[in-house]
């Protein structure tokens, strides 16, 4: 259902998330609570076979589950805002999804537990993940050439959402579980979220879920921008709340696994449902007489998991991972006025991955890997500007390392094929599309595309304090069916979207240089990279107007972008088990189309923390700088710079780690923060002043 008439959108992101300590480590999966702090910090989503945190040849963020059970109950995308290189698709509370070093869409690939979620989130800003933070015990984001195990849709980045619903070790005791409830002020929130997990014998049952409500959030300001209001003519709504952003949601699993000795079997289902609002353009005048009133999206989601880890004693290889998701979805957006149904978006389908892990030597680590996906997708409605599609992709990868102790080898290469059937016959053609030659009817609708993918990365430790790597990655991008069959209004980025039936896979080589050191009071992680794109696929303005709205089309062209990453932590004082340290963390990228600039590039951003920890009390400061953005794209007004200050603290009763009443404070001075990442970002400001409050307990 289309949102009211804005001739000009561009991006906003949630506020700048800060977790309770930096998202750099987490323990391996197999780690019980009282055995955190012992067991070396290793990276599941980037490699099949272990690869330790502070050896990765490129750029990897893990949040635990430790920061999770005290981060504020938000999307997936507003949860990782404000680390380096990360921001938010922001599209109101209920939706938003990670920004990756300026990528979004279908250049991020999110997964849970390593295969995809068959949901329509990819498609539009507007359309919410169908996984919520709060059921991850951790959550995984690489970065450049690291995403090369999984395949082409994961170019600009991987998020993995790893959870232990399907439980891989017998708990201590025979039973854990964990809790989590907080409430906060700025929109009324209410949020829970709580796990457990029981054992009989070698049997491990476990339940888990996730539920938040929240009302519309208040803002220092106005919603609607000043540049927004002057360049359209328009007198904004005074009101200091954004409306219709009202956020429901519902998520709850139930999984068994057969647990041995280096092994596991297992198997899982979750029932996700949610409705939230969507943000709409807050005026007095004009009004728009044809405009449709406030929508919501009433989304739903079943999905099956079965997951399994068999050991190997003898021969080359030493473990198989079997990973298989099917997943069922619906979205329809709603009329908040009448209630009438407009647009439905449907997807099914099964994604399933094999990885043969190869028998360590005393140099060499490997394994050989298989992927597939059947997935049916289609739209319903007078906006459906996507034709029904069925899509098969097949994947095989392997991925290689040579470690010789002071240096080493880093390697992969995996081949794709992807092949689609999209449904044409008796499809019109909109008068926009006709006007470039486009006729649906005999358009080719079953192409299919065929990608190698490869890196090689050279790393040395020169000392057990320093390590640092150089890494060149080639990969490709199959398009997606809205980059090729779309004609129509797209009420989430406010633009009647043309698709180009001929586009190709989209190549890029980028280069990675990483840094990582590591003294007694000093840590320190760093990240230089530049990307070059051979058929970039990008959307322009065409100067027409179709159905009200701008048209925009897809093409291919050259790009590149290239930024840094930077953070670090020096401890100021220490004293027994009391931390008083210091964390630093900035961020920067640049892009460049051969037709100009690309849409949506985040300004550099920078992050200080002063942060306190001892066995009873922790603390945190932290000030947040996001600088302004005046280097726009056609139809995109610049945004201001903004520092924004939160706190966090809390008390662990009787020194216990597992037990932690916390309160947090964001945007303390209420500043009006408009980020550059989302289509909303000049009706949809970020939230104003905000306290929350809450428990978190492990047992």
């Amino acid at each position: 259902m289309r949102l009211q008439r804005l001739a000009v959108l561009s991006g906003a992101s949630l506020l700048a998330m800060s977790l309770a300590a930096p998202a750099l480590a987490a323990d391996a999966p197999s780690a019980t609570a009282g055995q955190d702090n012992e067991v070396e910090a290793v990276v599941v989503t980037g490699s099949p076979f272990a690869v330790s945190l502070d050896s990765v040849t490129t750029s990897v963020a893990v949040v635990s589950r430790d920061d999770l059970d005290i981060a504020p109950p938000v999307g997936l995308g507003d949860l990782l805002s404000g680390q380096p290189g990360l921001r938010s698709t922001f599209f109101g509370p209920g939706a938003s999804r990670p920004v990756i070093r300026g990528l979004s869409g279908p250049r991020v690939l999110v997964l849970q537990n390593g295969v995809g979620l068959v949901d329509a989130s990819s498609l539009s800003p507007d359309h919410a993940v169908a996984s919520d933070p709060g059921e991850a015990s951790r959550i995984e984001v690489l970065r450049g050439p690291s995403t090369l195990a999984y395949g082409g849709a994961g170019i600009g980045g991987v998020v993995n959402i790893i959870d232990d619903r399907i439980p891989t070790r017998i708990p201590d005791g025979g039973v854990s579980g964990r809790l989590s409830v907080s409430g906060s002020s700025v929109d009324s929130g209410q949020s829970l979220s709580f796990g457990l997990q029981a054992a009989s014998g070698p049997v491990v049952f476990a339940i888990d879920g996730v539920s938040r409500r929240s009302d519309d959030y208040d803002v220092p300001g106005t919603p609607v921008s000043s540049r927004l209001a002057a360049a359209e003519g328009l007198t904004p709504d005074p009101a200091r709340v954004v409306r219709n952003t009202d956020t429901r949601l519902d998520a709850y699993g139930v999984g068994v696994s057969f647990v041995t000795d280096g092994g596991f079997i297992g198997l899982s289902v979750k029932q996700t449902d949610t409705l939230y609002g969507v943000p709409y353009l807050q005026v007095l005048a004009p009004i728009d007489p044809n405009a449709e009133g406030p929508v919501a999206i009433d989304l739903h989601q079943t999905r099956f998991d079965f997951r399994a880890e068999v050991p190997f004693d003898d021969g080359p290889i030493s473990k198989v991972r079997a990973s298989l998701g099917y997943a069922d979805y619906e979205h329809a957006e709603v009329s908040r006025t009448d209630g009438a149904i407009g647009t439905r978006f449907l997807s099914h389908g099964l994604e399933s991955r094999v990885e043969l892990v190869q028998r360590e030597t005393d140099i060499l680590k490997g394994a050989v890997g298989f992927q597939a996906l059947n997935r049916h997708f289609d739209s319903l409605g007078d906006e459906a500007s996507v034709p029904k599609t069925d899509i098969q992709e097949y994947g095989v990868f392997t991925l290689q390392r040579i470690d010789f102790g002071t240096w080493g080898l880093d390697g992969g290469l995996r081949v794709d094929h992807r092949e689609m059937n999209a449904f044409l016959a008796g499809r019109p053609t909109g008068a926009a599309a006709a006007s470039y030659g486009i006729d649906w009817t005999t358009a080719g609708n079953s192409p299919s595309f065929t990608d190698v993918s490869g890196s090689i990365g050279v790393f040395t430790k020169p000392t057990d304090s320093q390590f640092y790597a150089l890494t060149v990655a080639r990969s490709a991008r199959a398009p997606t069916e809205a980059e090729l069959y779309s004609d129509g209004p797209h009420p989430g980025t406010g633009a009647y979207e043309i698709g180009q039936p001929d586009l190709k896979s989209e190549a890029v080589v980028s280069v990675e240089a990483t840094g990582r050191w590591t003294f007694d009071r000093v840590r320190g992680e760093a990240h230089l990279w530049w990307a070059g794109y051979d058929g970039y696929i990008e959307q322009a303005p065409t100067g027409d107007v179709e159905a009200d709205l701008p048209v925009y089309r897809y093409f291919a062209t050259g790009a590149q972008f290239y930024g840094f990453e930077a953070e670090g932590s020096y401890d100021l004082w220490t004293s027994g088990e009391r931390t008083l340290s210091v964390d630093l963390g900035a961020d920067f990228v640049h892009g460049k189309l051969d037709t100009g600039v690309p849409a949506r590039i985040p300004p550099w951003s920078a992050t200080g923390k002063l942060i306190w920890e001892s066995p009873m009390y922790d603390a945190r400061v932290e000030v947040h700088y996001a600088s302004e953005q005046t280097r726009v794209a056609a139809n995109e007004l610049p945004t201001d710079a903004y520092t924004m200050v939160n706190f966090y603290g809390a008390v662990k009763p009787f020194r216990d780690p597992n037990l932690r009443l916390f309160i947090e404070g964001r945007n303390l001075t209420d500043v009006v923060a408009r980020e550059h990442v989302s289509f909303l970002k000049d009706i949809a400001p970020l939230p104003g002043r905000s306290v929350r409050a809450g428990l978190a307990l492990r047992f």
